[in-house]
C-alpha cells in the first residue's frame, strides 16, 4: 500500500468528527456553553473546523494515495473483496473526477467503512504487496 495505515488512522478520526456533526439546531445561542447545555457542540456552522480539517488532509495526498483511500472506503463498504485490491485501487483511479475529498466526505458513516477497509485490507495482507 502507498498510503500509510497510520495516516489512513488519523482520517478515520477526523471523519468520525465531522460525520458527528448536524445541522443548526440551537439558533438562539447562549454566550456561554453551560447555558445552552452544550449544544452547539455538534452543529455544523461556518467557522467550524472539521470539515475544513478533513477536506485538508484529504486533498494532501498524492494521486496513489487518494485512490487507495477511496478503494479503502469501497472495501469497506463490502463492494469489493479485499484479495481484489490492485483492481480496486485502479477502478479509484480511472473513476476520478473531482476532488476526493468532496466525493468522501459525502459519503456518510466513512470513518466506519474506511476502518472496516483497512482492517480487511491489511488482515488479507496487502500492505506486503507495495
Amino acid at each position: 500500500m502507498e498510503i500509510n495505515p497510520d495516516l489512513v488512522r488519523d482520517i478515520i478520526a477526523h471523519a468520525r468528527a465531522y460525520d458527528a456533526k448536524e445541522a443548526v439546531t440551537d439558533p438562539d445561542s447562549g454566550s456561554n456553553p453551560t447555558d445552552d447545555c452544550d449544544l452547539d457542540i455538534l452543529q455544523d456552522t461556518p467557522d467550524d473546523l472539521t470539515g475544513d480539517d478533513l477536506r485538508v488532509v484529504i486533498d494532501a495526498l498524492n494521486v496513489d494515495q487518494a485512490a487507495e483511500l477511496v478503494a479503502l472506503m469501497w472495501i469497506g463498504r463490502g463492494e469489493y473483496d479485499p484479495r481484489e485490491w490492485p483492481k480496486v485501487v485502479e477502478r479509484a483511479r480511472e473513476r476520478a473526477t473531482g476532488p476526493t475529498s468532496e466525493y468522501l466526505m459525502g459519503v456518510p458513516m466513512l470513518g466506519d467503512y474506511l476502518e472496516t477497509g483497512l482492517d480487511a485490507v491489511l488482515d488479507a495482507g496487502v500492505e506486503d504487496q507495495a
